[in-house]
């Protein structure tokens, strides 16, 4: 493996958000100033795994485990640093040096290589049907249709936006570069002549082209739009076939961009087409989504489960956009993988998202989605009853029990109670009577139906303080330190936050040195980065990019993690240094030297039992003078 040096780590570090590299694996979700999770290297209920993305450190406050974007990897997959390095660096698109080996079996460094060169090309492609686009004469007609759509040059550049003409430029662009082949081949960028020879001809062609790009940015496959449907049986969205990179039941359009807003807004909100969620960006709704093609999937649905806490779902509202709708919510409660708050959208009938903004702007657009949310529930009761004659008295009976049976579904006995009262006003009926047909519906379910998933109600933006099967709560387990750690770490923390602390500390206790060795160890390595930039106070990230094991820097992180960011005042730092440098040596002499006396009454030594009963007095007496001095 080719050495690489401390520069080029810290660039990878910083060429990344780690909650957007830990946002893969679990569901972050706001929590003060960090953002919270449960913890992907034990099992628990109660969240205690904390991200601090100012810091860019992660910890978990029940199993101790803590550290950078690397130490994450590596714990979770059991990686090595080198390969680490090499996955983060691919996230945030940093290039390896040429000589750069991973230490994997030799199968994956191919396969890896492979993916990384088919990225290469889909990105070439995407740079080269942007720059026909917005460049060239060809790229007229797709210009003049995207203005007509109210795509701003902006948006254009932000979805990297292209087009394909009828001049088959790609293959003839690719042969000059003298690309191999069988990579173009397993590109998914080209279709193959049925002769002998197999020759490549260009897939897309006069096709508004929308690359896809996965969860790291990076260019994937691509949707080509035809400018015109006349005159032609082709269909009017042509994607990429599944390749090595891409596989349209795992990606979602957008989602490398509203992974990140998600997180702000907490929720995502799943359109019907690409141009739904481009009109939504342009609007100022940032976290949108769309499934690829007219297929909603349940390793899609499994993506925003581990991303968001909420999903809107916001289709079309003509018939087929509820019947879009009712799939989406069936499959959502079959494949969610964890508990997530379902919402529906519904925008009035005959108008899609891209036309309500282009038809009353973005402002009156986010004022409809943030005002018209309505539960599964409500959209499925309404939903029951189209074709429905509800005056005629079979059908109105054969509504209520399949509304009766949408309701049995909800975990909330408050929220079924809600429903079952709405009902009987609507329908002038006895609540009682709904509510006995209600318990019938959930006793005949009871014999073989699962436990839900809650999509009901419930927010799940905020935790509570809480404890679960026995486990402390998070406050608790914060505040389960002894005293001498809360102690060090307190003053720890002041030292890699405040140049004062630091000079303080070795004007008044040049010798100083920690109680706990790992402590002691960390701080160690801090005196020796702060020489040698005296001028700059050492901060946790400078400090953390310089540890390399894993203990270490799981101690940085719970310090970092567990301390406020209050500073502290010269006389603090005095009492801290005091308490660490007398006080606790003092307690743990105390502690040995009763340990000693014990052992010698039990030996009968009663000479050595006199003489540490006399240090015994002392050490107490010596106590005793530190007590009244801190009085």
């Amino acid at each position: 493996m080719a050495r690489v040096s401390k520069e080029f780590v810290d660039s990878v570090r910083s060429s990344v958000d780690i909650a957007d590299v830990i946002g893969q694996y679990v569901q972050l979700r706001p929590a003060g100033k960090s953002l919270m999770a449960l913890c992907p290297f034990h099992d628990e209920r109660t969240p205690s795994f904390s991200v601090d993305e100012k810091k860019q450190f992660f910890y978990c406050f029940s199993c101790h485990r803590g550290g950078d974007v690397f130490t994450f990897l590596e714990d979770l997959k059991n990686e090595s640093f080198a390969q680490a390095l090499a996955e983060v660096a691919q996230f945030g698109h940093v290039s390896m040096p040429e000589n750069w080996q991973s230490n994997q079996e030799e199968h994956s460094t191919q396969s890896n290589s492979l993916y990384s060169q088919l990225v290469a090309l889909q990105k070439q492609s995407m740079e080269l049907y942007h720059h026909v686009l917005m460049h060239t004469a060809a790229g007229e007609p797709a210009r003049r249709y995207l203005k007509r759509r109210g795509m701003s040059k902006e948006m254009i550049d932000q979805f990297h936006i292209g087009f394909a003409p009828e001049q088959h430029i790609l293959k003839q662009y690719f042969a000059e570069k003298k690309v191999d082949y069988q990579l173009l081949r397993q590109s998914g960028l080209f279709t193959t002549s049925n002769s002998d020879d197999q020759q490549l001809t260009d897939r897309f062609i006069n096709r508004v082209m929308f690359p896809i790009l996965n969860s790291n940015g990076q260019p994937v496959a691509f949707s080509g739009r035809l400018l015109s449907t006349r005159g032609t049986n082709l269909p009017k969205y042509l994607n990429s076939p599944d390749t090595t990179t891409f596989d349209k039941r795992n990606l979602l359009f957008n989602y490398d961009q509203a992974k990140t807003a998600a997180r702000k807004d907490g929720k995502l909100i799943l359109f019907e087409g690409f141009m739904d969620v481009i009109s939504a960006f342009g609007a100022g709704v940032k976290n949108g989504v769309a499934s690829m093609g007219t297929s909603f999937t349940g390793e899609q649905v499994r993506l925003i489960c581990s991303t968001t806490s909420q999903l809107d779902i916001c289709y079309d509202g003509d018939a087929p956009g509820q019947n879009a709708i009712n799939r989406a919510l069936k499959l959502v409660q079959e494949e969610a993988n964890r508990d997530i708050q379902l919402r529906v959208v519904q925008l009035p009938a005959g108008i899609d998202p891209d036309e309500y903004v282009q038809k009353y702007g973005g402002a009156q657009f986010r004022q409809y989605l943030a005002h018209n949310e309505e539960t599964p529930t409500t959209f499925q009761l309404r939903f029951l009853r189209r074709g429905l004659d509800l005056n005629n008295q079979s059908e109105r009976l054969s509504y209520l029990n399949a509304a009766l049976t949408v309701v049995s579904k909800l975990n909330d006995p408050l929220e079924r109670d809600m429903y079952v009262q709405q009902l009987a006003q609507e329908f002038k009926l006895d609540s009682s009577a709904l509510g006995e047909q209600l318990q019938t519906i959930l006793a005949r379910q009871s014999h073989h139906a699962p436990a839900n998933h809650s999509y009901g109600q419930q927010s799940h933006n905020h935790y509570e303080p809480r404890t679960v099967n026995g486990s402390p709560s998070l406050d608790q387990q914060v505040n389960q330190v002894s005293r001498t750690e809360k102690a060090e770490q307190m003053l720890f923390h002041s030292l890699m936050h405040d140049a004062g602390a630091y000079e303080h500390l070795r004007s008044t206790a040049p010798q100083f040195s920690f109680p706990d060795k790992s402590y002691d160890d960390l701080y160690h390595i801090f005196q020796k980065e702060q020489s040698a930039d005296p001028d700059t106070t050492v901060q946790a990230d400078k400090l953390m990019s310089v540890l390399d094991d894993d203990s270490s820097k799981a101690l940085l992180a719970s310090i970092e993690a567990r301390a406020t960011d209050q500073g502290l005042t010269d006389e603090a730092i005095d009492d801290l240094i005091k308490y660490l440098t007398k006080k606790i040596p003092l307690d743990q002499q105390i502690e040995k030297t009763k340990a000693a006396l014990q052992e010698a009454s039990a030996v009968h030594n009663d000479d050595l039992e006199t003489t540490l009963t006399a240090e015994l007095v002392q050490l107490y007496t010596q106590q005793q003078q530190l007590k009244t001095e801190e009085s």
